[in-house]
């Protein structure tokens, strides 16, 4: 058997506690994967605990904690830091709660505010800096000018006030089972979709809904065609 094949093997094991385990494994090493597969999982929890706070507290611990594990299995972790362990948790999330759309937008907004904490630090320019940086270019330097933008800056799409829902949950000023006259109004819900600009000022991620047009303009600035 080739290394890549017994990794294979041991993923799917990890992944899938119902998996049939290789004959040379029954016994000591079965016990022992069952150990890890329960840290394994738990880990993964708590990582996702702690990238969603605020989504943890709207909908509560029991239902917070089934949908990762959901996630968990139907889509398992490929990256090495659990800094990424949140891939695609909007999309289960939209899955399991079709009549809550807010707890989708919610997470995603949590979602992009990590990915901004986490990204590689810039620099950006300032409006000085960008003037003089340009004031001997052609009008052919001109025709080929690119953006580019800093690695924290995102775009997301929503149709709910989930900003406003980010901001009352923080801190765990309130959640799933606040009192009615201290748990957050259920956000507003907008007729059509609205973007949501997400980027970092130091350390610190930041967000705010954009004006008209603007996130498309930023969005083309992030594929490098503006």
């Amino acid at each position: 058997m080739t290394l890549a094949l017994l990794q294979q093997q041991f993923l799917h094991c990890i992944h899938d506690a119902d998996a049939a385990l290789p004959p040379a494994w029954q016994g000591a090493v079965e016990r022992g994967l069952e150990i890890y597969r329960n840290n394994y999982r738990t880990a993964l929890v708590e990582a996702m605990r702690e990238t969603y706070p605020r989504t943890l507290r709207w909908v509560g611990e029991e239902a917070f904690d089934a949908a990762v594990a959901h996630h968990v299995i139907m889509c398992p972790p490929g990256s090495w830091t659990l800094d990424d362990a949140g891939v695609g948790f909007a999309g289960t999330v939209a899955e399991l709660f079709v009549h809550d759309p807010e707890v989708t937008d919610l997470v995603a907004l949590e979602w992009a505010m990590h990915r901004a904490f986490v990204a590689e630090d810039a620099t950006p320019m300032n409006a000085p800096a960008f003037q003089s940086a340009c004031a001997d270019l052609s009008e052919e330097g001109w025709l080929h000018l690119r953006l580019v933008a800093q690695p924290a800056l995102q775009v997301i799409d929503v149709g709910s006030d989930c900003i406003g829902l980010w901001r009352a949950l923080a801190d765990g000023q309130a959640d799933a089972h606040a009192d009615d006259c201290d748990r957050p109004d259920e956000p507003e819900r907008y007729a059509t979709v609205r973007q949501v600009i997400v980027w970092r000022e130091g350390l610190r991620p930041v967000c705010r809904f954009g004006l008209d047009g603007e996130g498309d303009l930023l969005r083309a600035v992030l594929c490098r065609t503006s």
